[in-house]
């Protein structure tokens, strides 16, 4: 889970960068913004709510599959054990798969709503450049109070 939220900073981080193009280069001076993109993250409501959700999702795939270690179990030949055990592994590798990409649809949609609400703000507030925080050494007005209360 917390590969996906690092995966999504990168992401976030990577997009807003590319925001800097030719940014050495220009004479106008620029308003630049920058953004905690780790703090924005980890208080956000809608990826709290997705953390849980897959916690509860995983657990249930938890019981799934000890109550399929009990049916091949209960099996008394060792082909049918094998039958069976292959016949789980299956639906395992499905019900995964289906999970993760549940999972990672979700937090696509996530990281566009959290990049829009970045994007409105730093309009709103005249910002020619927002960066990720993480990438900047100095400079730039930090506005991640307000994208984090806009976010919950």
């Amino acid at each position: 889970m917390t590969r996906y939220i690092n995966i999504i900073i990168v992401v976030l981080a990577f997009a807003i960068g590319l925001g800097v193009n030719n940014f050495a280069m220009s004479d106008m001076p620029q308003k630049i913004a920058v953004v905690d993109i780790n703090r924005v993250v980890g208080q956000s409501a809608q990826v709290m709510a997705l953390k849980k959700e897959q916690a509860v999702k995983t657990e249930e795939l938890q019981k799934w599959l000890n109550t399929a270690r009990a049916d091949v179990e209960k099996q008394k030949t060792q082909t049918g054990k094998e039958k069976l055990i292959q016949k789980y592994d299956e639906e395992f590798a499905k019900k995964q798969q289906s999970l993760r990409n549940d999972y990672t649809k979700k937090l696509q949609t996530i990281d566009n709503d959290i990049s829009a609400v970045i994007k409105k703000e730093a309009k709103s507030k005249g910002y020619d450049i927002v960066l990720a925080k993480g990438v900047v050494l100095y400079g730039g007005e930090d506005i991640t109070t307000s994208i984090s209360k806009l976010i919950k």
